[in-house]
């Protein structure tokens, strides 16, 4: 049985570069250490979507995710044959994270060999890599670093591993062997790192304390500001380039004046963020409330789409939401805003366990409204319940004392 049998046959064919992608390709073949057949394929996954006459990288793009992914979980589930499922999945995350892969872009040189008409995106990577130059520890830009890269450099590095897993006809083992070199270094389960966002919620719901965070930009200084409250006073504050850095440099600052107070972050699980959405889904079932609703917004160009996720979840006090941070995909986005509201639901249960939590008016992206309607409609259900519940048994005692009356009947008969 021969698969992908609808597969374009121009993808087995040795094609030539266009002439004025010659180079450019020569130059990523030499990056990769792979001498590709079909050249052609390599140019396409050089191709950014702003260049309209030749097809772009999108749909290796697509494939080159799936297929670095499954990729990456092997080698970690071969690495790591006693690690549970919480660690696994946080460190195949990280280490096919968009800022894993657009390091390894530009400590490559892949962005040299980018073919595009965007001027922003030249400016973007530009000052990408100088950030990645001046930063001292690699593990600081897997869960934040100075400045977010463009989405298009992962895009790259995702497109050509598909290219080679294709030129290789489909062999997963080979494009590893081909490709493991250029996402040095794996971060290990030694060396994971937590996000400060993160650990900030955890380690304050781990000691009872109430913490929340609101973010504000500065388009003066141009500047996202963000603030954290602990047990309702300002308790640190950090600017950034956009809210997701403001927001870890702010966590990082409390978590720092927090050690000064003898609190201290444990070892303690953290949720990797790709596995919110099915992780906030289970903690509805668990409590028994509704499954959460998503609602995802997109904007800029189409060759460079950001989304911005909110989720809500009716429970019995109203309804509750939060929104997300900007991410480069909608799956990524829904999963941002699962994440949050985990931390958010958490927070508040914390709260209410000490009792000096109420519900209160929207905060900045996020809240909790009570719902009239929804807590009548549930009064509604217990009730039907309670009669359907007696009318069994009146049912039920019925039929009891029908039965225990023919008994005597024939007893006292006979």
């Amino acid at each position: 049985m021969t698969l992908f049998s609808n597969t374009s046959a121009s993808l087995d064919r040795e094609l030539p570069p266009s002439p004025e992608m010659k180079d450019k390709v020569t130059a990523m073949e030499k990056i990769v250490g792979h001498n590709f057949k079909n050249k052609r394929l390599l140019e396409e996954a050089l191709t950014h979507p702003s260049v309209t006459n030749f097809p772009s990288y999108e749909r290796l793009a697509v494939l080159g995710d799936a297929a670095l992914g499954m990729a990456m979980s092997k080698h970690l589930f071969l690495l790591y044959p006693d690690m549970d499922q919480g660690n696994f999945s946080k460190l195949r995350s990280t280490n096919v994270s968009t800022m894993k892969f657009a390091r390894a872009a530009v400590k490559h040189g892949f962005d040299h060999c980018l073919r595009h008409n965007s001027p922003p995106l030249a400016t973007q990577v530009g000052e990408f890599a100088k950030a990645v130059s001046n930063e001292e520890d690699e593990t600081d830009l897997l869960y934040g670093g100075t400045i977010q890269p463009n989405h298009a450099l992962a895009d790259i590095v995702e497109s050509v591993a598909a290219a080679i897993y294709i030129d290789l006809n489909f062999d997963l083992h080979k494009l590893w062997k081909t490709y493991e070199h250029l996402l040095e270094p794996i971060v290990t389960l030694e060396d994971l790192p937590d996000h400060p966002v993160s650990k900030l919620f955890k380690l304050c719901h781990k000691h009872g304390k109430r913490v929340e965070t609101k973010e504000a930009r500065d388009d003066v200084k141009n500047v996202s500001n963000s603030y954290v409250y602990v047990d309702g006073d300002l308790f640190a504050s950090a600017p950034g380039k956009n809210i997701t850095i403001a927001k870890r440099r702010a966590a990082s600052e409390a978590l720092s004046k927090l050690s000064e107070f003898g609190i201290n972050y444990g070892s303690f699980e953290v949720v990797a963020e790709n596995e919110a959405k099915k992780n906030l889904k289970e903690l509805c079932e668990r409590k028994r409330i509704r499954k959460p609703t998503y609602r995802v917004k997109e904007f800029g160009p189409a060759h460079e789409k950001r989304f911005v996720s909110s989720v809500e979840i009716e429970t019995l006090d109203g309804v509750l939401y939060k929104t997300g941070d900007e991410r480069p995909r909608k799956r990524y986005a829904e999963n941002s805003a699962a994440s949050l509201m985990i931390i958010m639901m958490n927070t508040i249960e914390a709260a209410k366990i000490k009792g000096d939590y109420f519900p209160e008016a929207a905060k900045i992206k996020g809240g909790y409204f009570p719902s009239v309607l929804y807590k009548l409609w549930l009064m509604i259900c217990w009730v039907i319940r309670l009669l359907v519940f007696c009318f069994t048994g009146i049912i039920l005692l019925v039929i009891f004392f029908a039965v225990v009356g023919s008994c005597l009947d024939y007893f006292f008969s006979g």
